[in-house]
């Protein structure tokens, strides 16, 4: 059985328990949206993340899918009210939450996927100083998401962003939930705090390295891939790695162009920052930055004592994220 193989058999895990937690009930329209996103599909790369975590060491995978389950449906939660924020109208390639449910029911719906979580973690056959463990963790990790969001926004009308502040940004609101789903998986098993922080480190440098992918990609994708407008990023205004490297490497006179190109309103807006990107080169290395954050969590799992059958169904599945072949 090959790595995809195997992954598919763990997404469809976490597939079937979600199906069984998000019952459409009354009040209909409301458990409808809960259901709208989550299961319109997706990778489920976290909760995959923490099933092959808590196997790696030592673990039974199939234990950790309360947990595992419960990463989704925050990721989702965040991916409705975002959807919101934005404005957006696409996402997973399908219509976002509020364009078909409307605006006061998405908000609910984010709301309540957001409580059913905690509600998924107690289900957790752990004991009760992990299931107290699970619980607190994902509350930090939800309070960071909302600091990274919060970054994120008020990054649109600032001209002072600098570089690590952005790394910053998107640790909290992207990598924070790849790192927890790897030390909680870890900790369903008992693992020590040194090796649970350690993996936790490890999450957060993927985590990096998927989101300034995904930067790259919002440009330079396919909409078909990445289930949503091209383009996006640069219409909102958002300063993504992109619009730093390009800072970094412009002259006075590109810079220039740049900051006129986020001012504007003009409907060549995106194609004009796409050719200034490919001449600055701040596609390139946006890229290598990819690798460098890559190669450092794939390291990290290398280091680590435990079972290496179970260690390289890790390793594969970062690298198939971060070439987005699953």
């Amino acid at each position: 059985m090959n790595i995809k193989e195997k992954l598919a058999i763990k997404a469809k895990d976490v597939e079937k328990a979600l199906h069984d937690y998000l019952v459409v009930r009354e009040p209909t329209k409301l458990y409808e949206a809960m259901a709208h996103i989550p299961l319109a599909g997706g990778k489920r790369l976290r909760p995959i993340m923490a099933q092959l975590t808590c196997e790696m060491v030592g673990g039974d995978g199939l234990k950790s899918i309360p947990f595992a389950a419960s990463l989704e449906v925050i990721h989702n939660f965040t991916l409705v009210h975002d959807d919101v924020m934005d404005d957006d109208d696409l996402r997973h390639g399908v219509a976002a939450c509020h364009t078909v449910y409307g605006l006061p029911t998405a908000i609910l719906a984010g709301d309540s996927l957001f409580a059913y979580a905690f509600e998924m973690i107690v289900e957790s056959d752990v004991s009760d100083k992990v299931k107290a463990e699970l619980v607190r963790h994902t509350a930090y990790t939800v309070r960071r998401i909302a600091e990274g969001q919060q970054m994120d926004m008020d990054f649109e009308n600032q001209t002072n962003v600098n570089y690590e502040s952005y790394i910053k940004m998107i640790k909290y609101k992207t990598a924070v939930l790849l790192g927890s789903s790897m030390q909680m998986g870890a900790i369903i098993n008992n693992v020590n705090e040194i090796d649970s922080k350690f993996l936790y480190k490890c999450g957060i440098n993927l985590g990096l390295a998927f989101q300034i992918q995904d930067d790259y990609l919002d440009l330079f994708g396919d909409q078909e891939v990445i289930g949503k407008k091209v383009g996006g990023d640069v219409i909102e205004n958002k300063k993504t790695i992109l619009y730093h490297m390009c800072f970094a490497k412009s002259s006075n006179d590109q810079k220039s162009l740049l900051n006129e190109i986020y001012k504007s309103d003009d409907s060549n807006k995106v194609e004009k920052a796409k050719k200034l990107f490919v001449e600055t080169k701040a596609d390139q290395a946006a890229l290598n930055l990819v690798k460098k954050y890559s190669d450092l969590a794939i390291k990290s799992i290398n280091d680590l004592d435990v079972n290496q059958s179970k260690k390289q169904e890790l390793i594969d599945l970062s690298q198939l994220l971060l070439t987005r072949k699953f």
